[in-house]
């Protein structure tokens, strides 16, 4: 999977940028070429394709790609599988990866409370507190700019505090099929940190076959934790 996936990488940094920087000056076979590609990489058509102009949006992909089945994809984890009311839907109603693991952290929760701390409570747990995302102020100001984006975009406040203090290192660690923050996705902000080039050895990244919870996969748990163990011992020495 390593070799595919760069070569992926290299698609989606070279032809496919290109493509898309071309807009509507791209040529039909150049357009054929890529979204023929594009097919060959994500198993959508490449009718679908380039009817979306070669831009996927994600929850199109999850709905679009198992809708011959009448399934849609994980988001949290894009190995789980869900079934909706409406497969002709634009986007999935749920995510599988979700509601499949919230029933057994709520029990675990109280399990815990009720069990080991002796508390017991008739309040409602949330996994996800409802309507959070929804009233979150996304407006963030980053360092050297005279007003808020409004997009909550923290590389450049790291960066900064990479800059500050030399001896701070990053550790990145991304599941493979985690489409919530997918990994390449992480590498691209990563890299446009703009760093000096005395600090990009203080970055890592650590990739696993898992979704966005890695704990939830035993094997690289164990993994993880040997990986983090040893950024820790490195990072102190």
């Amino acid at each position: 999977m390593t070799a595919f996936l760069q070569e992926v990488r290299d698609f989606a940094n070279g032809p496919y940028v290109s493509a898309l920087a071309k807009g509507d000056t791209i040529s039909p076979a150049e357009l054929d070429a890529v979204a023929t590609k594009m097919s060959a990489y994500t198993g959508l058509s490449v009718d679908f394709i380039k009817r979306a102009n070669l831009r996927v949006d994600l929850q199109r992909f999850r709905k679009e790609l198992l809708r011959d089945q009448r399934r849609t994809v994980g988001r949290y984890d894009s190995r789980f599988t869900a079934i909706d009311v409406d497969a002709a839907g634009e986007a999935p109603e749920y995510d599988a990866s979700d509601v499949q693991v919230s029933g057994p952290f709520t029990a675990a929760l109280h399990d815990y409370l009720e069990q080991d701390l002796g508390y017991t409570t008739d309040l409602a747990y949330f996994p996800s507190g409802p309507g959070i995302n929804q009233a979150w102020d996304w407006k963030h100001k980053p360092p050297g700019s005279s007003r808020a984006a409004q997009v909550a975009d923290t590389a450049q406040d790291l960066s900064m505090a990479m800059r500050q203090n030399p001896k701070l290192k990053l550790y990145s660690l991304n599941g493979l099929y985690d489409m919530a923050t997918p990994f390449f996705g992480t590498e691209y902000d990563i890299n446009h940190m703009q760093l000096d080039p005395t600090l990009k050895g203080n970055v890592r990244f650590a990739y696993y076959p898992s979704g966005h919870m890695v704990y939830l996969n035993p094997q690289a748990l164990t993994q993880m934790k040997a990986d983090v163990a040893k950024f820790y011992d490195d990072a102190t020495k």
